[in-house]
């Protein structure tokens, strides 16, 4: 009984220092990018529309190949047709201008055949064909603008969980100093040095410190939760960030917004494609090769002649039809593409007159941010410094309780504009990658 009870202890340390390392389980800022461009549910989806713009232009394409058809109808006359035939015809005495009613046919009638019809010439299915080219060339742009955007939002709740994981060290800091100084105050209070309220406002700030800690560390949950969601993996799956951030000096691309561009650029091709065909339809007639071959088979089923005869049809030729008037529909359409096509061509030049501005001030940003950066650094070490000297001081009598405080909140301050830079560097340089087009180096 007793080993047995040895090994379930021993089992269930070994189970939890899994849990454990499970736990700490550390993800690079690549190896999320990475399974996001696997698993990315967004992704997928430009993917699967990529594939879907191909059929496409394979469904246009094959308006060029010929196309068969086999046609059968069966017709019963209850009544015949009937026709009006010129009484001389069969005549020469008879008037003009007098007619006989006659029924032709018999009461029965099949026909069957195969038919073939192939367009030689149509500026609509050549039209269609550029079109949908275009359009493909389009998705896979627009593919590599939401990979762009994972990426941007990913690296964003990376950088934010960097963030609060900081926080969370500055914090557990500030409660080690905490904890030290009720000790002290309780030390000072039992040797009659100190004062109770002394004691319960130590107290109170390690309580509301515990307590900013919690919401800090159900923040880091949050993010994480929605950084795994991004990627596109299990929410119960225990993933951590790297402590240490990056900082690195870039050197900014002279190209702006080179992709959000390009798409613009694409859009005015497929605007200009769609106009071409539009005025080509106006003006260009259509080619196309016809064929049939069947049978036609007349029966009749009253004695004593009831028969049921089928007799060859074929023919082959060339259609051509050419467009004299649809009640100006093409040209209502031909001026609402040159006003899309006017309209492109604004937006182009507005997204270059906005990307460089936002380009400007990006960099403007990330410069004053990563100065901040250095200055709260020296701050934060000089603020650590002053409070480990009042804190001796006030052992040794000669600083207040309100000096001790004064110094610790003058440390948080510290500590909190340091990350306030950080966090304004890595969004100014995040958001200098996205504005440049070179967001993708992120995850080389």
């Amino acid at each position: 009984m007793l080993v047995n009870t040895r090994k379930l202890i021993l089992s269930l340390i070994v189970l939890s220092g899994w849990n454990i390392v499970q736990a700490q389980e550390v993800w690079t800022l690549k190896q999320c990018i990475d399974t996001a461009q696997v698993h990315n549910k967004t992704l997928q989806i430009n993917r699967n529309n990529i594939s879907i713009s191909e059929q496409r232009k394979k469904e246009a394409q094959a308006n060029l190949i010929p196309k068969v058809t086999a046609n059968t109808d069966y017709k019963y006359f209850m009544e015949l047709p009937t026709q009006l035939m010129p009484m001389n015809a069969l005549n020469p005495q008879a008037p003009e201008g007098q007619f006989r009613d006659l029924q032709f046919g018999v009461p029965h009638n099949i026909n069957a055949n195969v038919q073939l019809a192939m367009p030689l010439y149509n500026p609509q299915v050549y039209g269609a064909i550029q079109s949908t080219q275009i359009a493909k060339e389009l998705t896979e742009l627009q593919f590599q603008k939401s990979e762009e955007q994972v990426l941007f939002d990913i690296t964003t709740l990376y950088y934010n969980a960097q963030i609060i994981v900081h926080q969370l060290a500055f914090l557990d800091s500030n409660i080690a100093n905490t904890e030290k100084l009720l000790k002290n105050m309780q030390l000072l209070k039992d040797q009659l040095l100190a004062k109770g309220s002394d004691v319960s406002k130590v107290k109170l700030q390690a309580e509301q410190l515990n307590t900013q800690r919690q919401n800090v560390n159900n923040k880091l949950i949050q993010v994480l939760n929605a950084l795994k969601l991004n990627m596109g993996i299990s929410l119960e799956q225990n993933i951590t960030v790297v402590s240490e951030i990056q900082q690195e000096v870039s050197l900014e691309s002279n190209t702006k917004n080179v992709l959000e561009l390009k798409i613009i650029q694409k859009q005015n091709q497929l605007l200009h494609s769609d106009l071409k065909t539009l005025n080509q339809s106006r003006f260009l007639p259509s080619l196309n090769l016809v064929a049939s071959y069947g049978t036609t088979g007349f029966g009749y089923d009253k004695k004593p002649n009831n028969f049921l005869k089928f007799y060859p049809i074929g023919f082959a030729g060339i259609q051509l039809s050419y467009p004299l008037f649809n009640g100006t529909v093409t040209q209502r359409k031909i001026n609402q593409k040159k006003l899309e096509i006017t309209n492109n061509e604004l937006q182009s030049k507005l997204i270059t007159e906005k990307n460089d501005m936002e380009v400007e001030n990006a960099i403007r940003q990330k410069t004053i941010a990563q100065s901040t950066i250095t200055n709260t650094e020296s701050q934060i070490a000089l603020a650590k410094t002053i409070y480990d000297q009042i804190v001796l001081q006030q052992k040794q009598g000669t600083a207040s309780l309100t000096d001790v405080l004064l110094a610790d909140n003058a440390l948080r301050e510290a500590q909190q504009n340091y990350l306030n830079a950080v966090i304004d560097f890595l969004k100014a340089d995040l958001e200098l990658k996205k504005l440049t087009g070179s967001i993708t180096s992120i995850k080389n």
